[in-house]
């Protein structure tokens, strides 16, 4: 099978470097690569990201910039350290490939810089997770600045420390503001003699045109029902399986089933059972409103719309709760007073019991 008619938007270099043929010498460069197992699942269900990275670093063939693009949670991020661990610990020996694979996974490498959507905050850049870290609510989404752009400008100035190769991850790559776009193009026109760099986003229309055309495009989907379990089992999230609402709202993400299992256990278990039994009266309907409205975040509560819609239809395939709770959905996006909306959906919903 040739695998590069999966993609119509694979640049002619690695359109070639799959169909190079594979002499016994190239072979014997790969399968080391292919079997090695520095991450804790090798690209499950991913073959031809596996494919087409494993061969740049066998043929040594290296663009100095690659777009990892595809879904959310599918294992782009994995992916790119996963190639780092390769492209550093290539030619070296056992122990200090352990190192290396030590370094890469506790972030301290001092050859990879990687590059997260930040919000400003009394002047200083925090990531999304430091921004909880330190209990503090956004209404924006963080972005990628032109400051973190110029970092990266400060951290190619100079040459690698240890490895052969500097790598830049962006993460989220399409949440650059319009100054950093424009500031990393032209870092990618003259990435020096030792960059790598590594932009992971949801798609290439999510970037600009002339950033994409400068990337060597690796495509990511979504995974099938039996990745999906494997890739979670080898995660250690067997927990997950029984929840066949989520793996449906995942809709083949390892890493959306895993964020929206634990969404669902910051929910208290006797409010979730609660919510899992339509209600029998208009009084117990007021009244789950009212601990929803006290007890869970906006940002919860749009969240459980979606899990029970899933829920709800698993359960009962009734098309008029659907609609009640996208209705739902819609209010609170909208800014109306969350636990009026919650009794009008509640008490419509259980009507039908009462």
């Amino acid at each position: 099978m040739n695998l590069a008619l999966r993609s119509p938007y694979l640049p002619t270099s690695l359109s070639q470097l799959i169909r190079t043929p594979l002499t016994f010498s190239i072979a014997l460069k790969i399968m080391p690569l292919l079997t090695s197992p520095p991450q804790p699942y090798p690209l499950i269900g991913q073959e031809l990201a596996l494919e087409l990275l494993t061969r740049a670093i066998a043929l040594e063939r290296l663009p100095s910039a690659y777009l990892f693009a595809g879904p959310e949670g599918v294992g782009r991020s994995s992916a790119a350290r996963y190639f780092t661990s390769l492209l550093f610990g290539a030619n070296v020996s056992d122990s200090k490939s352990s190192l290396i694979t030590h370094r890469l996974a506790t972030g301290n490498h001092p050859d990879l810089l990687v590059i997260q959507p930040t919000y400003i905050h009394e002047g200083e850049l925090l990531t999304k997770n430091q921004a909880i870290e330190r209990g503090l609510e956004r209404k924006t989404a963080p972005l990628i600045r032109i400051e973190q752009v110029r970092a990266i400008t400060e951290f190619l100035s100079r040459p690698p420390l240890e490895a052969t190769k500097q790598v830049v991850i962006v993460e989220q790559a399409e949440t650059m503001n319009e100054a950093a776009a424009n500031a990393l193009l032209k870092t990618l026109e003259e990435p020096g003699e030792h960059g790598i760099f590594i932009l992971i986003a949801q798609g290439i229309e999510s970037l600009l045109p002339t950033i994409v055309s400068r990337c060597s495009l690796i495509p990511f989907y979504r995974l099938s029902p039996s990745d999906l379990k494997k890739v979670l089992l080898a995660l250690g999230h067997e927990e997950i399986l029984p929840h066949s609402e989520l793996l449906m709202m995942a809709q083949g993400s390892p890493g959306k089933a895993i964020a929206f299992f634990e969404q669902l256990r910051s929910i208290p278990d006797a409010l979730l059972q609660a919510l899992t039994r339509l209600p029998l009266s208009l009084r117990s309907a007021l009244e789950l409103a009212r601990v929803i409205d006290s007890t869970l975040s906006v940002d919860t509560q749009l969240w459980l719309c979606g899990y029970l819609q899933h829920y709800y239809w698993q359960k009962t395939h009734n098309s008029h709760l659907l609609q009640q709770f996208d209705q739902t959905h819609h209010y609170l996006t909208s800014h109306c007073q969350s636990r009026l909306v919650w009794e009008v959906t509640l008490s419509r919903a259980g009507v039908e019991n009462w």
